[in-house]
């Protein structure tokens, strides 16, 4: 393991995954590590728990790169963009626990809606917004500006992702079934994907504990299939959560006064693999109708990019290298050395 310390640590934290890459000042990706994270309401983004298995995370792209991780810091500058760290005092928390443990000499901590942002643009600037496990926005002005929520869920406002789908999916059969409210095909489908017949099933697996509840995420698709066969209680879900990204985009765009401008809105997160058009269309016409200009589209490449891009940015790298990086660091790359 001779190779010395790398220039950049790139992190992008989710609730579902951790995505770690060291490169060179170049953008020469020189070792990258996936992690897996389950039990996302028992670990918790941003908890001691989560950010341990970032340091796993790291300790194995470092393993990747041919650098001692036990030699620390493995980075000059490490770019942290994590779920959890949603109001200024996590900022702070998360900055101090990432400076006792050393892992990089100069520590950036940002949402990480943040690097799904500047993954999804050439430019640093413009409005990303994530609907993967919950939802979130922030949007950066060409001068610099920041806006973002504070995205902690029902208190703070939100409405959206898998795990709000699938509880509101839940709650339509549960309805339909017993009579309180409107047929709904998510009466059969809902059971369906827990391998049960009927809604009060599912009631009562999630009441005594046999069903696990991160399973209700993985209800999102089952909404969306719904909606695009025609059902009115899914389609009315789809319209709420498409109204709901839109609204993030927009709100955003206003008090960085950049209605008037073209910028890109980079939509990242795993609501946003469905194929239904409609959905696609309803957050399109929705934010074009308060900034005409406004370049929409779906993330492909991993927000880790966007982490790398940023570190690039503080080191003044040339787009050559930010090309390199763009180019190097795909899912394949991070797939290869899969930590835990």
């Amino acid at each position: 393991m001779g190779t010395r310390r790398a220039a950049i640590l790139a992190v992008d934290a989710g609730g579902s995954k951790i995505d770690v890459a060291l490169l060179r000042r170049d953008g020469t990706v020189l070792g990258a590590a996936r992690l897996q994270v389950s039990n996302h309401s028992g670990t918790g983004t941003g908890t001691e728990e989560h950010l341990l298995q970032v340091v796993d995370a790291v300790q194995a792209a470092a393993l990747d790169a041919g650098i001692d991780p036990s030699r620390l810091p493995v980075a000059d500058l490490g770019i942290y963009c994590l779920a959890g760290a949603d109001l200024p005092a996590d900022d702070r928390r998360l900055s101090k626990w990432l400076g006792r443990r050393g892992l990089t000499a100069t520590d950036v901590v940002r949402n990480d809606t943040f690097a799904v942002l500047r993954a999804g643009t050439e430019r640093p600037w413009g409005i990303g917004v994530v609907c993967g496990y919950g939802t979130n926005c922030a949007g950066v002005a060409p001068d610099g500006r920041i806006t973002r929520f504070p995205a902690v869920g029902t208190i703070s406002g939100d409405w959206g992702g898998g795990a709000d789908l699938g509880r509101a999916a839940i709650w339509y059969a549960i309805r339909a079934e017993d009579g309180r409210g409107s047929k709904t095909m998510l009466a059969s489908t809902v059971p369906a994907f827990f391998g049960m017949r009927r809604p009060r099933q599912v009631l009562e697996g999630l009441y005594f504990g046999r069903l696990d509840e991160e399973r209700i995420v993985g209800l999102a698709p089952i909404v969306f299939e719904a909606a695009t066969a025609g059902d009115a209680i899914a389609l009315g879900l789809v319209e709420r959560q498409a109204d709901e990204v839109a609204v993030m985009a927009t709100t955003a765009m206003r008090r960085l006064r950049m209605t008037k401008l073209d910028p890109d809105v980079v939509l990242g997160g795993g609501i946003f693999r469905t194929r239904n058009a409609s959905f696609f269309e309803r957050i399109d016409a929705s934010i074009h109708v308060v900034a005409p200009r406004a370049n929409v589209h779906v993330l492909t490449d991993p927000p880790v990019v966007g982490a790398a891009l940023l570190g690039l940015d503080r080191l003044g790298a040339p787009h050559a290298a930010q090309a390199r990086a763009r180019r190097n660091l795909t899912h394949d790359r991070l797939s290869a050395h899969t930590a835990g």
